[in-house]
């Protein structure tokens, strides 16, 4: 097997960098950090696909479920590859390690969303006299009211702020996979950017900025790990265990719930079907009844007033 040392850096280091999005780094690198810790504690002495089998016997036997399980077995797949384009494995235990079957999916999770009253409680939790309540605002705001994802809140320009008919949208958003879409806003959403944008003084580029502890900002530009880290704080507070995902999924069950058609949800989401999805359909996106349009939330402006309504 590949064991520690440089070897073992070197086709870890290629995995990497066979994935681009920081997510799928991260989930990777724990992969095979993973791997490697169990084949230690186990005292595995050989890379086979018979060692990849147990590995996800083990998992399976931890509770893990079906899709982290899968995700790692698509970083030891990587990792026999490379290891085989190296001339560090027999390329017939590559192809092997290959057929390592994933976890089967045993019905669908539910997965984890606010409801209505919860959703209209976190948005109205950051304070509006604050730099950083401005800002918290403003990225629940576009999380929720928009269905983004943290990575590209993160990435999100000012820019791309525009009017198509009639209404504001986030326009040509560049998304999982570089798929472009233009995404609609609701009124109250934008509200809160341009509340943030004028303390912030910001005309162009990132939209978010980071703060300090002293309610300074710092900085133009916000990591998708804070953003994280801000939705989950605002979850505590509300009393519940969300991230930022939770709220892209409280997006798409509140306009379901609010009667939004299913395909312009998958266009507001991004989801890699939308193609798909039209061409089988013969749907366009309609900007003017938008799925930001049925998610039912008013929350309270910065003087206790609802705004976005009518």
């Amino acid at each position: 097997m590949v064991r520690a040392g440089d070897p073992w850096l070197q086709i870890q280091s290629l995995v990497l960098d066979s994935v681009t999005s920081p997510h799928s780094k991260r989930a990777y690198r724990q992969a095979l950090d993973g791997f490697q810790r169990w084949c230690v504690e186990t005292g595995t002495a050989g890379f086979s696909k018979a060692t990849v089998q147990a590995w996800r016997a083990a998992l399976e036997r931890e509770g893990l479920a079906a899709s982290s399980i899968n995700v790692r077995l698509s970083a030891i797949r990587k990792l026999a590859a490379e290891a085989a384009d190296n001339g560090l494995l027999a390329p017939e235990v590559a192809v092997a390690v290959a057929r390592v079957k994933g976890a089967k999916r045993h019905g669908v999770r539910a997965g984890n969303w606010l409801t209505l009253p919860q959703t209209e409680a976190l948005l109205d939790l950051p304070a509006s006299d604050t730099n950083k309540g401005l800002r918290d605002r403003a990225v629940l705001s576009l999380l929720v009211g928009c269905g983004l994802r943290r990575q590209e809140l993160a990435r999100l320009r000012i820019e791309e702020i525009q009017q198509r008919d009639g209404r504001w949208c986030l326009v040509d958003l560049r998304g999982k996979g570089g798929r472009v879409r233009t995404v609609p806003m609701p009124p109250w959403a934008k509200v809160a950017v341009d509340e943030w944008l004028a303390t912030a003084g910001y005309a162009q580029g990132l939209l978010l900025g980071a703060i300090n502890k002293a309610d300074r900002i710092t900085a133009q530009g916000m990591s998708a790990q804070s953003i994280y880290e801000v939705v989950q704080a605002y979850g505590e507070e509300l009393g519940v265990t969300i991230a930022p995902h939770d709220v892209r999924r409280t997006f798409a069950k509140l306009a379901h719930q609010g009667r939004a058609p299913l395909e312009q949800i998958q266009i507001s989401l991004g989801h890699a079907s939308i193609q798909t999805t039209e061409r089988y359909l013969g749907v366009a996106q309609n900007l003017t009844d938008a799925p930001c349009d049925h998610l039912g939330i008013h929350p309270r402006g910065p003087r206790g007033g609802e705004t976005g309504r009518g």
